[in-house]
């Protein structure tokens, strides 16, 4: 009985001497700068974001864009919802364009639609929107365009995430696109 004491105090000491150790040993090396940090973070981000859009990472000029779709990727769809728990295509694309372009834009896709001047696809730029006409008359579904035929949307089975306009159904359900009209905003 004494032995089997003994082996279990030795055992914590042990453990407890090696997370004094890992423990002194990962405060060591925090000395590197916030500046280093912030580089590398940026680098990291282009980098991931160059590979899902499939283009260079200097290709990628609005880093705040990305910083937020980073945030925001993999936020479940939620009818309606407006937050982290749960966001839909339109309430999306509402809080990006203020968070990001720091300007207030309607909340659903058909005043979204309304707000916009019609661009061709061939004419899409980087913040201009993507409308879809799913199963209805009038466009059901936007997204954000980035670049490179991609764009990023709130999907309802997958959340926040990037997608290509090639993709088949995107392509069958593709209606226009559209820039955002700041003389029609209220």
């Amino acid at each position: 009985m004494f032995a089997i004491r003994h082996i279990r105090l030795l055992r914590f000491l042990f453990l407890a001497v090696l997370l004094v150790l890992y423990l002194s040993s990962c405060s060591s090396h925090k000395n590197v700068s916030s500046s280093t940090a912030t580089t590398n973070s940026k680098t990291a981000l282009k980098n991931k974001y160059a590979l899902l859009l499939n283009i260079e990472p200097k290709e990628i000029k609005n880093e705040s864009l990305f910083v937020f779709i980073d945030d925001w990727y993999a936020v479940p769809y939620k009818y309606a919802g407006l937050d982290k728990n749960g966001i839909d295509c339109s309430g999306f694309i509402s809080v990006l364009y203020d968070k990001v372009y720091n300007k207030k834009i309607p909340r659903s896709t058909k005043e979204l639609h309304e707000t916009c001047i019609g661009v061709s696809r061939s004419e899409l730029k980087e913040g201009d929107l993507v409308f879809f006409k799913i199963d209805q008359e009038k466009p059901s579904h936007v997204g954000l365009y980035l670049m490179n035929n991609k764009f990023v949307h709130a999907s309802t089975k997958k959340g926040i995430m990037i997608s290509d306009l090639e993709e088949v159904y995107f392509k069958k359900y593709f209606y226009t696109g559209g820039r955002i009209n700041l003389k029609v905003q209220s």
